[in-house]
């Protein structure tokens, strides 16, 4: 009876300190969702920001673009056809939580196909340590109860897997006819689970902390009652203890091993484990996808080729494959973006889905400027590895990578079309196009026009340009304070400051779930997005949907180096889209042979391939006054270039789904003529006149 009272009153108090623990942790959370509301309405033209929610594009703007909806409630069409299919097909594919499988699905690897999350978590590990300073230090110290609070589920979780793993008794596993009956029900329920789950937000771990931390406390409380009313309990734990502990011993000095059996069964027609071990991410409960995931997971093959350039960087060139195909497309991101970009809206809105779904052969370049620092040199440091401007940009990175892609296709064509004729430098068998974006149209015009300076080929046949940067003098007063901040102090800053970038695994893994909690609190996220849009000048762009991407997680996301934001400033403030000024007419010389940075606006007159200039007339980081920059030089120098403008903001044309946009961009890809095409036209007038020369 004691006991019974004693458990009744510990259970009544648990459930008390629970309902008042997480009331008061909402409330607080409503507060600040009340106040941010407030705010808002106090900012100049925000006052009308909450009015209408699901009119407004608050909330579904703020889950981020239209990505596939794994992290949200629910499963999407295309996630409920594929649980409907039959569970004997391959579904490894679909396990994009799990850090052990490749994920290839049903398209067979190739030679130079890797995973890219295993590759940067590998390259992480390594060189986790080099980022360490005072700052580091102080803002840990300042953030511990909040890294203790939402450690705490996370070690309770692997307490509780060891002890489920260690209890199960051994050799009780037997393989029977019904195993496998289960085994499918499991993967499907597995498969479903981990599709609609979604990550959590700080306040969420927040509350299963604190859950989790009263239920300990309570558990502790419980078992010391009982052992307290129950003397006999006592003895018979201290019994089971020491006879655990003596027989442990003798089996210690008999030699032989107390090794127990994984809880998945191997049995002759069940080979592999059905169950995999717990990863940090999945206990974390944070989306870090990558661009390999988004492609496998709708279905589509994937292909990651690494490549090296001359000063030793590693890239990650990821391909959307189609191996036959005489036509392709090369996208490139811009500054603090990946390839996820030109994914990220899923099947209907995404660029390179499209140019896929057209017949391209699609390739997904990476710049240089990851958080785990992929370099040949292994321990190379942070000053070392950050220091490039957007020179390394347009005549390292996009050069290795577009040789690399025609390495590929060349080796690729030959061996599906043997009767192919050899090429030639002013001939290839194969049409390759480019669409860029911001920094990434800015390096691909570098690129360009340094080829042809040096007669080299740059392969391409045409060129699509969305907002690039070159540009700037004409930009918003937060930018031109930074300008005149940043150029003075740039010489000592370079000393301290090697990139600007999130430095340790936590705190990207807090930004992760911020962006969570920005979905949750609307006004709060409002607040962040109006904040950040002042920041950029009142570019309206869907900031904190973009930082929510699965390319900003706490394994790895792209860094601003600071010689890139130096160039920036520094063309900024000659109104010149020019080279890098290395601060010396001596240093200029050994770096161009001349005293002064090439000025790439001046030497337009050596693109020789159609260009399609698009800006966007919301555009607050690169005006459309400054494309027309570009529009206006290329017409001088006679170059064949159009210019398009949308009423989109400067994010919109990767991360929005806009099909005016997609029809634009498929229409200038289509006015290039196959490469096929125009061999059977070459190899016919050959016909003619070795017809001709006959008679």
């Amino acid at each position: 009876m004691i006991q019974r009272f004693v458990d009744a009153v510990l259970a009544v108090t648990k459930e008390s300190v629970k309902t008042v623990t997480y009331e008061s942790l909402n409330n607080i959370a409503r507060l600040i969702n009340g106040v941010s509301a407030i705010l808002l309405t106090i900012l100049p033209a925000k006052a009308n920001v909450l009015e209408g929610l699901q009119g407004w594009e608050l909330r579904p703007t703020f889950r981020g673009p239209r990505l596939p909806r794994w992290m949200e409630n629910g499963v999407s069409s295309f996630n409920k056809f594929i649980h409907e299919l039959p569970m004997d097909s391959d579904t490894s594919s679909m396990d994009y939580s799990s850090a052990e499988e490749d994920g290839d699905g049903m398209y067979p690897p190739t030679p130079s196909s890797q995973c890219s999350r295993m590759s940067r978590a590998s390259t992480f590990s390594r060189n986790r340590g080099h980022s360490t300073g005072w700052t580091i230090f102080l803002f840990s110290w300042i953030l511990f109860p909040l890294r203790f609070l939402l450690g705490i589920p996370i070690r309770f979780c692997r307490l509780f897997y060891i002890r489920r793993s260690t209890a199960s008794p051994r050799g009780s596993h037997r393989y029977s006819p019904l195993h496998s009956v289960k085994r499918i029900h499991s993967s499907r329920d597995h498969v479903i689970h981990r599709t609609t789950d979604r990550r959590r937000g700080v306040i969420e771990d927040l509350h299963l902390a604190i859950e989790v931390f009263i239920e300990v406390i309570f558990d502790f409380f419980h078992k010391a009652a009982h052992f307290l009313l129950s003397p006999s309990e006592v003895l018979k734990a201290i019994c089971r203890w020491f006879l655990s502990w003596t027989s442990g011993n003798e089996n210690i000095h008999g030699g032989v091993s107390d090794t127990s059996i994984p809880a998945a069964t191997l049995g002759e027609d069940d080979p592999a484990p059905t169950e995999t071990k717990t990863t940090l991410h999945n206990s974390l409960n944070t989306d870090a996808r990558t661009c390999q995931d988004v492609i496998t997971e709708l279905g589509y093959p994937y292909e990651a080729i690494h490549v090296i350039t001359s000063d030793g960087y590693v890239l990650l060139l990821e391909r959307i494959p189609r191996r036959d195909s005489r036509k392709a497309v090369y996208l490139q991101h811009g500054i603090l973006d990946s390839s996820m970009g030109w994914v990220s809206n899923g099947v209907v809105g995404s660029p390179a889905f499209a140019a896929y779904d057209q017949g391209y052969d699609v390739f997904l370049g990476n710049l240089r400027g990851l958080v785990s620092r992929e370099h040949i040199e292994k321990e190379i440091s942070s000053q070392k590895y950050w220091r490039y401007s957007i020179n390394e940009h347009g005549t390292e990175d996009i050069p290795a990578m577009i040789e690399k892609i025609h390495q590929v296709k060349s080796a690729e064509l030959k061996i599906s079309q043997p009767d192919l004729e050899e090429e030639t430098n002013d001939d290839q068998h194969y049409k390759l196009c480019a669409i860029s974006h911001s920094l990434g149209g800015a390096a691909m015009l570098m690129y360009v026009i340094t080829s042809r300076i040096e007669e080299k080929s740059h392969r391409l046949s045409r060129l699509i340009l969305m907002s690039p940067a070159g540009f700037h003098h004409d930009s918003s007063l937060v930018f031109t304070a930074f300008e005149y901040m940043f150029l003075p102090l740039a010489p000592i800053l370079a000393c301290f400051v090697p990139a600007f970038y999130i430095p340790t695994r936590f705190f990207r893994m807090l930004l992760n779930k911020l962006a969570r909690d920005f979905h949750n609190y609307p006004a709060v996220g409002g607040l962040v997005q109006t904040l950040m849009s002042y920041v950029v000048g009142g570019d309206s762009s869907n900031w904190v949907g973009v930082i929510g991407l699965p390319h900003y997680n706490m394994n790895d996301m792209p860094g601003v180096s600071f010689y890139v934001a130096h160039h920036l400033a520094q063309m900024k403030r000659a109104k010149k889209f020019r080279m890098y000024d290395y601060g010396s007419a001596s240093a200029n010389m050994d770096a161009y042979g001349f005293p002064e940075p090439l000025d790439l606006g001046e030497n337009y007159g050596f693109i020789d391939i159609p260009v399609d200039l698009v800006a966007g007339k919301k555009d607050n980081v690169i005006r459309p006054s400054m494309v027309r920059k570009h529009y206006k030089l290329m017409k001088e120098a006679c170059v064949e270039v159009s210019y398009t403008e949308f009423e989109y903001a400067h994010l919109d044309f990767t991360f929005s789904h806009h099909e005016e946009l997609l029809a634009y961009v498929m229409s200038r890809l289509l006015l290039v003529e196959p490469a096929q095409k125009q061999l059977r036209n070459e190899k016919s007038l050959r016909l003619k006149r070795k017809g001709q020369t006959k008679f």
